[in-house]
């Protein structure tokens, strides 16, 4: 009886210590941009400058601002620069249901349509590969290009293609709600936080500030739990439509990190197999993580592809 009264407080403690330091990271870490509501799901974006529209897609990790340094520097070439929080991460909701990438591409095709956003430029990053690519065969009157930065597109190679046990543990009813509110805190989920960013990162460095929003924003329940979820997502979405990526028409640009540890590369090239209009672009001595190290670069990629359109 006593050992189960001791289990139950620390519970509680490890809850309410949670809490904290969820309300403590969305202060250090509040939202830049506004807010646009789609098919009754709220999501936030930063917007800058006007001209051609580019519009941002992040990862698995953060937020849109991902891309802030990138974004900054297409305004002052004169682009009209749109950043996305995915549904779920930042400060973008997400339904309590089951949410495939594309869904997420009818969302934020609907959201930009409110905008006022025609023929996009997109670019997306690592699970956003497939993102990107769900959205061109969606609308693919609505795209003028894209601009896939380490992209995941096939399951073949997809790191959890056989699973993410993590994931399934994560979101299981009523003992992943448990996990998530007790542990993401605990030295154990710190830890692992900081293995899992020196490896995204490697054989590159992570830069302080995104370690420390990734500590404050990505161990939120909601946010870890949207990431988990895109994981165990991703594998059916991509077998039913990379089928399709030969139907693509509209110009891309495939980059991929000459160092990325993530079998990007080899994904790189079948897709570029799939649509030989493509340009694949390796980049020398570039690890996975692009937009986060190499903002200059992705700028370059994005004029490239926007003198094309």
């Amino acid at each position: 009886m006593l050992v189960l009264l001791i289990v139950i407080v620390c519970g509680v403690v490890l809850v309410i210590y949670n809490q904290f330091k969820h309300r403590q990271a969305e202060r250090n870490f509040p939202p830049k941009g506004d807010f646009i509501t789609v098919e009754g799901v709220r999501l936030h974006y930063i917007q800058k400058g006007s001209g051609q529209p580019i519009v941002f897609l992040h990862g698995g990790i953060l937020t849109g601002n991902d891309f802030e340094q990138v974004v900054e520097m297409a305004e002052k070439e004169g682009y009209r620069a749109i950043a996305f929080d995915r549904p779920g991460y930042g400060y973008s909701d997400r339904l309590n249901k089951r949410i495939t990438p594309l869904d997420q591409a009818r969302l934020i095709h609907g959201a930009l349509k409110k905008l006022g956003v025609q023929k996009p430029i997109l670019v997306g990053h690592s699970w956003s590969g497939l993102l990107v690519l769900a959205y061109s065969l969606l609308y693919p009157n609505d795209v003028s290009g894209m601009v896939l930065l380490g992209g995941a597109m096939y399951v073949e190679g997809y790191p959890a293609a056989n699973g993410d046990p993590i994931s399934k543990v994560v979101m299981t009813p009523i003992l992943g709600d448990l996990i998530v509110h007790t542990l993401l805190r605990s030295p154990l989920g710190t830890i692992l936080t900081k293995n899992m960013l020196k490896e995204t990162f490697a054989p590159e460095l992570v830069p302080f500030k995104y370690e420390d929003a990734t500590m404050s924003l990505w161990l939120r329940p909601k946010h870890f739990k949207a990431n988990r979820a895109d994981v165990l997502a991703f594998v059916p979405i991509a077998k039913e439509v990379s089928k399709d990526y030969k139907k693509i028409k509209c110009p891309l640009i495939i980059a991929v990190g000459e160092k990325d540890p993530f079998g990007t590369i080899e994904q790189a090239k079948r897709l570029k197999q799939d649509i030989p209009q493509a340009e694949l672009v390796t980049l020398s001595n570039i690890a996975h993580m692009i937009p986060q190290n190499h903002p200059q670069v992705v700028m370059k990629l994005i004029q490239e592809i926007s003198n094309r359109v």
